[in-house]
């Protein structure tokens, strides 16, 4: 049996699983690289923010900025998130954003279906989010999937 109980969002916190997952899906690169051709500098776990090309960052440094990361991400979705969520929604929504950005996340068509009530559109909705440039990459896939079932209550 799931355990769907929600509780509003400005009580959630991302737990330290999805902290975890987050890191070994971004990976961890101490110089800054472009990820796929075309997309932005990123150094450490996935930060993009303020990034240049040739920037380097400690492995203990990289962690701090993913947590101040995800933190500032979390202070987003609370503010475009009207319903409650279980905490394994709430998890997916999290890792999603982190990876798309806060204002991707906040405009899309799966916030709109999650905040009329529609929890499986909004999980089914991350599956949506498995492309870069129109044209699908594995490893997106592969975490969309991983967010999705989380998101649905399937923390495997």
């Amino acid at each position: 049996m799931i355990d769907r109980r929600r509780a509003g969002v400005a009580g959630l916190a991302a737990s330290a699983t999805v902290f975890v997952a987050i890191l070994m899906h971004e990976g961890y690169s101490g110089t800054a690289y472009e990820p796929v051709p075309g997309d932005v500098p990123t150094i450490g776990f996935g930060t993009t923010a303020g990034v240049k090309p040739g920037d380097h960052i400690t492995p203990p440094r990289a962690v701090a900025r993913a947590l101040t990361d995800v933190q500032k991400f979390e202070g987003a979705l609370k503010t475009c998130i009207t319903v409650p969520l279980a905490q394994g929604e709430y998890d997916a929504f999290v890792s999603l954003s982190y990876n798309i950005g806060p204002s991707a996340f906040c405009g899309s068509t799966l916030v709109k279906k999650l905040n009329s009530g529609d929890y499986t559109g909004a999980c089914l909705g991350i599956l949506d989010w498995d492309k870069f440039k129109g044209k699908p990459l594995k490893g997106l896939t592969v975490r969309r999937q991983a967010e999705y079932k989380l998101c649905m209550g399937d923390p495997s």
